[in-house]
């Protein structure tokens, strides 16, 4: 299996939908996207990400053998964290447990470190979401702490695990 992270294309719309449109996925997700998530819905994300900044988004189609079958993106944080970005993803979930993810968030955090000045990338998923725990655990994250209830998800208060990876840097005079 050919894993890859690669700019958005409009044609990635229904695979991006058909992903989207499940509970599963949505429930370890933020709020803020819509149920169902159509097509249309898709289209209107993947135009905004495209005619974002490049250096403050750093947003991408997780790739299979040419096919979009998740997303991964990174945004850069404001104000004295503007070298740090928080991390993002997900994946349809035909497609959990195969590594793909662990794959996509290395090629990622690879490409953020060579190309630009962040120099911390973190991510805050549920603790309760132990599958995106191991993917960051598998791609060298480091588990920071706990907080606790830090998150209202589903009528419920749910603990978030802190985890980063740092670029090693040379402190400037």
């Amino acid at each position: 299996m050919n894993v890859t992270i690669r700019e958005w294309k409009k044609t990635d719309a229904m695979s991006l939908a058909s992903a989207l449109n499940n509970e599963k996925v949505l429930n370890n997700l933020r709020d803020g996207l819509p149920y169902p998530y159509t097509e249309r819905d898709a289209k209107e994300y993947i135009s905004f990400i495209l005619s974002s900044n490049p250096k403050d988004t750093f947003a991408y189609a997780v790739d299979i053998d040419g096919k979009a079958v998740g997303s991964i993106g990174a945004f850069r944080q404001g104000n004295i964290h503007f070298r740090t970005a928080e991390l993002g993803y997900y994946l349809a979930e035909e497609y959990w447990g195969k590594g793909i993810m662990t794959k996509a968030v290395k090629l990622l955090c690879e490409k953020i470190f060579a190309e630009t000045d962040i120099i911390r990338i973190f991510a805050e998923p549920f603790t309760c979401n132990i599958g995106s725990r191991r993917v960051l655990e598998k791609a060298g994250f480091q588990l920071e702490g706990i907080m606790k209830n830090n998150a209202f998800k589903n009528g419920q208060v749910l603990d978030m695990a802190l985890y980063s990876l740092t670029k090693p840097c040379m402190l400037e005079d």
